[in-house]
């Protein structure tokens, strides 16, 4: 009986392993859901912004799904949310430590997406 090999197991010239994309999944999870880079981007250009600002950014999303989206970018730890205790209720978004770094890093995707009319 001959003993099978795993060609993955070897050095490989590629300059990308094929493992090396299983850490991206629940980024790319994140990132590819309606608006997510979006609000990083977004956020990270106005600073510190009310659920307001934010919305008129935005020309045609619905409120439950902005919402949405801003709850999963908090609970993943992207942004922040801190909500006062005033009459009105005020909320503010903003990037965290993360979220400003992944907003650097998005920007030459955004930058090589817009050289090609993507």
């Amino acid at each position: 009986m001959t003993e099978a090999t795993d060609d993955r197991s070897e050095p490989s010239d590629s300059p990308c392993d094929v493992d090396c994309y299983c850490q991206l999944n629940g980024l790319m999870d994140l990132l590819s859901r309606r608006y997510a880079m979006q609000l990083i981007c977004v956020v990270g250009a106005i600073g510190p912004a009310r659920y307001g600002e934010i919305e008129d950014t935005f020309e045609s999303v619905s409120s439950s799904t902005l919402s949405s989206r801003l709850d999963d970018l908090v609970d993943a730890g992207y942004l922040s949310r801190e909500q006062y205790a005033e009459i009105p209720p005020r909320v503010e978004y903003d990037l965290t430590d993360a979220g400003e770094e992944l907003c650097r890093r998005l920007q030459p995707l955004l930058e090589w997406a817009a050289d090609r009319d993507v």
